[in-house]
């Protein structure tokens, strides 16, 4: 399709992440150990959780969904990319885009407000041991988990119908490698301020609110940590907290980068690194961070290859 073509789309393009075809075959290995990774890390979570009966607390439930999102959440945009990788010309159909799309802002949704219950769980325990069973039921955490898949269901359905909303003719290239409103707005061909503003304004829900009660969470646990007596404790306390810190920096930071920006025209290469944080890094890094580097899950691990 060409610039003057003024036909509705039917298929996407994607420019991908990289022309030449050496930096592909590279890219292709590293996204496919990303993957096998991801996927091997999060089915052994929500597998050890689900069979593991000392693992049914409230932060292994939370963990398994996160696990669960996780898993669905690379598997919605790294497949594709992957075969992208070995073919020259990228595309998408126009319903498959709209899908892709779909999936991936609910999961992403989700997964940030999971990030937000999971800190408000840690800071219960840490900040009110006394009252932790009293305060995190089992109908709590089922509550909680509900809201989350809701907020992400709300946030999807939102960004996607004011994105579809609007009419795509002629211009058919998408210089990104998976669909998402920032790639597709560019290419609208009306006026995109209201879509702009829809994104934005989910934006601070789904990712402002939660990162904030993070933040909160976490300022909280580390002056409860610092009055503490016990040296070793607090060491330990600080490196986990230091590590979720640091997925919470990359999952939010670079979603923050990629959604709550004004609608520039051109989508250039940094924007396209940038989204392989939230997308294809931190649901690797979140099994290893939260769950693999645990006593208790190494326990069970133990416990089940023992049988």
């Amino acid at each position: 399709m060409g610039e003057e073509n003024h036909t509705y789309v039917t298929e996407f393009v994607f420019l991908g992440l990289a022309q030449d075809p050496q930096t592909q075959e590279l890219l292709f290995v590293l996204f496919l150990i990303i993957y096998l990774l991801t996927v091997l890390g999060n089915l052994l979570i929500i597998v050890l959780v689900h069979i593991d009966s000392r693992l049914h607390t409230p932060m292994y439930f939370f963990l398994s969904n996160l696990s669960f999102t996780d898993l669905c959440f690379s598997t919605t945009t790294v497949p594709q990319v992957l075969v992208h990788f070995l073919v020259k010309r990228k595309t998408i159909s126009f319903a498959g885009c709209s899908t892709q799309m779909v999936v991936l802002l609910l999961m992403g949704g989700t997964e940030s407000s999971l990030l937000a219950v999971m800190s408000y769980d840690r800071y219960v325990a840490v900040c009110k041991p006394l009252h932790y069973s009293t305060i995190m039921t089992r109908w709590v955490c089922v509550q909680l988990v509900l809201a989350s898949w809701a907020t992400g269901a709300v946030g999807s359905l939102v960004d996607t119908t004011f994105t579809f909303s609007l009419p795509y003719q002629g211009k058919n290239l998408i210089n990104h490698y998976f669909c998402e409103p920032p790639a597709l707005l560019k290419l609208a061909s009306a006026e995109t301020y209201n879509a702009e503003m829809a994104v934005i304004v989910m934006g601070v829900v789904i990712l402002l609110a939660p990162v904030s009660l993070i933040l909160v969470s976490y300022g909280n646990i580390i002056s409860t940590v610092i009055r503490m007596q016990a040296g070793e404790g607090r060491l330990k306390v600080f490196s986990t907290c230091g590590s979720h810190l640091t997925v919470v920096v990359l999952f939010y930071g670079s979603g923050i980068f990629a959604y709550m920006r004004p609608n520039s025209k051109i989508m250039n290469e940094r924007d396209k690194m940038i989204s392989v944080f939230y997308s294809a890094v931190t649901p690797m890094l979140n099994p290893i961070i939260y769950s693999l580097r645990n006593k208790d899950v190494k326990g069970a691990l133990r416990r089940i290859t023992a049988k």
